[in-house]
């Protein structure tokens, strides 16, 4: 393979320059990162952890560790004590109930929610990935589009309990779980269904016949293909490098059940199409 097809990225108006991770936007978009993933870890997070995730060394149940994290997240974030924060609970928009467990149950919802706009503003932060898709084709920055899009995000993270920090912790927690669920693995193989060949973002036919794309900065994949398959007319498969996983199916008891679900952070990637 060429060492330029390999070196191949998200173009510059996808990407921003500065990030919150250990990686440059271009390298974790680019297709080399599919190709020879390595660990990413967001600023500060793990430091100031760290006491959770020796805690979660001594437990061999998933279940256990799940019920583990999510005490300390309510209890980290204060999520069950609004009054805390600051917020009131007897007002017309309850601001205390904005989690990342929300974020979530929003996205499995629909991913061009409010909740689906702030999650894809938060890979935006932290990795850099700007979102190339929600509701319709954003655009350039200064564009309409662009403008709505970040007023919703705004809105969105109004007067939270450190939304995006939560969701900092929440990616790290999975990359954790992952490790000790896939010992050894480097990728998945997920789905994902489309309708349309507009709906891919097609740079490079590789002769074996897969095709690279770039892949909108967050987006829905499946483990079943036949799951992928009731979400559009097509189906193609990735080979998803692990540290680009938010979150998955059964990370959390009742979390992204129904399509056996996986939020995958973007960019480019090597894909075939199943049929």
């Amino acid at each position: 393979m060429p060492a330029s097809l390999a070196r191949l990225s998200v173009p510059a108006a996808a990407r921003r320059s500065l990030n919150r991770c250990n990686l440059p936007t271009e390298a974790v978009a680019s297709f080399a990162f599919q190709l020879a993933p390595c660990a990413i870890s967001l600023d500060g997070v793990l430091p100031l952890h760290q006491p959770l995730f020796d805690r979660l060394d001594m437990l061999d149940s998933a279940p256990e560790r799940a019920s583990v994290f999510r005490t300390y997240m309510n209890a980290h974030f204060m999520l069950d004590d609004a009054p805390a924060l600051g917020l009131s609970e007897n007002v017309r928009l309850d601001r205390s109930r904005m989690d990342y467990l929300r974020l979530l149950r929003g996205w499995l919802f629909d991913s061009e929610s409010r909740e689906g706009a702030i999650l894809k503003a938060w890979v935006e932060s932290r990795f850099g990935l700007l979102t190339r898709y929600h509701r319709g084709a954003l655009g350039a920055e200064d564009s309409a589009a662009r403008s709505g899009f970040d007023q919703e995000v705004a809105a969105g993270l109004y007067s939270t309990a450190g939304l995006e920090a939560q969701v900092d912790l929440l990616y790290g927690w999975t990359q954790y779980e992952l490790a000790r669920r896939f010992h050894g693995r480097t990728h998945l193989q997920l789905y994902r269904g489309y309708s349309g060949p507009k709906a891919l973002r097609e740079m490079h036919t590789l002769d074996d016949g897969r095709r690279v794309v770039e892949l909108n900065n967050l987006s829905s994949f499946s483990a079943s293909a036949e799951r992928a398959d009731e979400f559009g007319d097509r189906v193609f498969s990735c080979a998803t490098p692990m540290p680009k996983i938010l979150a998955f199916s059964g990370l959390m008891p009742g979390l992204l059940q129904g399509e056996n679900e996986y939020l995958v952070i973007g960019g480019v990637a090597a894909i075939t199409i199943e049929y």
